[in-house]
């Protein structure tokens, strides 16, 4: 979360109020194990699937990960309907830039309990790798988990232009 305080009012005296930004870590939101590794599409499957398989709805999320790809913190993005979800590249970069996420992984379920890739998708996650780009953090993967354990990694199948982990 990041939150800005500014001071009292002061006088007018032609110089311009001091603003400090302040960084918080959602500890609440960070996964048990704490700090976990995210280093292979598996390691997000099994770390994402308690909190992903049983939703009936579509729901986006967001890993932060530092340097050694340990996860800084998991991101609720989005909450959808029955079988899409709006996805923005600035709800997805805002808390990753707030805590300083040397590179992200995307990953969402499929309600439908099959994990193929739609179009949608695709385009969403070609974008958000693009996003990422210009702001020098990478995109990992996009995991999307479907039901009995199945999931597809974009990275994995070829079907986003990634970095491998």
């Amino acid at each position: 979360m990041l939150a800005v305080t500014l001071p009292p009012a002061a006088p007018v005296t032609g110089t311009a109020p001091r603003v400090r930004l302040i960084r918080e870590r959602p500890a609440a939101d960070v996964p048990a194990p704490a700090r976990a590794r995210a280093g292979s599409p598996r390691d997000v499957a099994d770390l994402l699937r308690p909190v992903l398989e049983a939703e009936e709805v579509e729901v986006f999320v967001v890993l932060c990960l530092d340097a050694q790809h340990r996860v800084l913190a998991r991101v609720e993005v989005t909450r959808g309907l029955l079988n899409a979800s709006l996805v923005h590249a600035r709800e997805v970069f805002r808390v990753a830039i707030a805590l300083g996420a040397a590179s992200i992984i995307l990953a969402h379920n499929h309600p439908s309990g099959d994990p193929t890739p739609s179009a949608e998708d695709r385009a969403v996650t070609r974008d958000l790798v693009a996003a990422g780009r210009i702001l020098d953090i990478p995109v990992h993967d996009h995991v999307i988990l479907g039901a009995g354990g199945r999931y597809v990694s974009l990275a994995e199948s070829g079907l986003a232009n990634l970095g491998a982990l």
